[in-house]
């Protein structure tokens, strides 16, 4: 069991709990980049961690209600067997390295996009008065069920996608939801996509079980830290964590070199602090004004 390899997995399984997401895009590079492990090999044992893993980032979602269970419902339905039609899309096309790059860089745009949105709900008073209960939320069915297929096809050939395309279309789908909500949403409902995806694999023979199993060492406390972390904090620290997270995916899925995706999340996350800095020196000033106005009108 390598120490090292349970390492990687224990800060995958940190950001998965926190964000949601992150574990394709991000374990199954690792695996490949750091490791050396085959692309197939790599795929389907973080598949089959990630099928272990998540139930401990769930589990921690749901009892603290923030999992919308008709969206996990809807979801799944598409996008378990649709994963296990990606295994044997993959299968049929044999190895089909061409068509995973495409899927990499049309999934490395749809993250942008997804930045560019998380982007907008921060800083458009708007959206950031809109933080309602995951109740509100009204559940559209049919186009909830093709995207979730869109989401596990994808999931079924490449292993990205079960936490990071899943995020993006609910945020397209259901722009309402709360960034704990999100998250905990998208954990769930990825238990069941990455079981059928992991299956598929494991019965073609790709699944390394030795592989598998030093990954889960880190990465299920990773997860269940993450996951408390997630459901405790404060919406805009997740959304922050989300849109640093969707971004070096992104830019993993586009190929950069680790070093200008490092210092591209050094300043983001620089950013991130700045403007939590910011917002409490202003807080407190515009929470005074507010009481000094009631003031006023009470002495009236």
């Amino acid at each position: 069991m390598d120490p090292v390899m349970a390492l990687a997995g224990l800060g995958v399984g940190v950001i998965v709990g926190l964000t949601g997401m992150g574990g394709g895009a991000l374990m199954t590079p690792i695996l490949v980049l750091f490791f050396g492990v085959p692309p197939l090999a790599a795929v389907s044992s973080d598949l089959a961690a990630s099928a272990v893993m998540k139930p401990f980032g769930g589990w921690v979602h749901a009892r603290r209600g923030t999992v919308n269970w008709a969206l996990v419902r809807w979801l799944c339905l598409g996008s378990v067997p649709s994963a296990f039609a990606g295994v044997l899309l993959m299968r049929a096309l044999g190895g089909g390295d061409s068509v995973q790059q495409v899927v990499k860089v049309a999934l490395g745009v749809a993250l942008l996009l997804a930045v560019g949105g998380l982007l907008y709900k921060t800083y458009s008073r708007r959206s950031t008065q809109a933080t309602g209960a995951i109740t509100d939320v009204k559940v559209r069915p049919v186009p909830t069920v093709l995207l979730g297929a869109l989401g596990g096809l994808v999931v079924g050939m490449t292993s990205v996608g079960s936490g990071s395309l899943i995020i993006v279309i609910l945020l397209a789908l259901y722009p309402m939801l709360r960034a704990n909500d999100l998250v905990g949403t998208d954990l769930v409902q990825a238990i069941p996509l990455v079981a059928a995806a992991a299956l598929g694999h494991a019965i073609f023979g790709d699944l390394q079980l030795d592989l598998a199993g030093a990954v889960l060492l880190g990465s299920v406390p990773g997860v269940l830290i993450g996951a408390r972390l997630s459901s405790r904090a404060p919406a805009g620290v997740v959304r922050a964590a989300l849109i640093i997270v969707l971004l070096a995916s992104a830019l993993k899925l586009f190929d950069v070199p680790t070093v200008p995706v490092l210092a591209i999340v050094g300043v983001a996350v620089a950013l991130a602090v700045f403007e939590g800095w910011r917002r409490s020196r202003t807080g407190p000033t515009a929470a005074a004004i507010a009481a000094q106005e009631t003031g006023v009108q009470t002495r009236r």
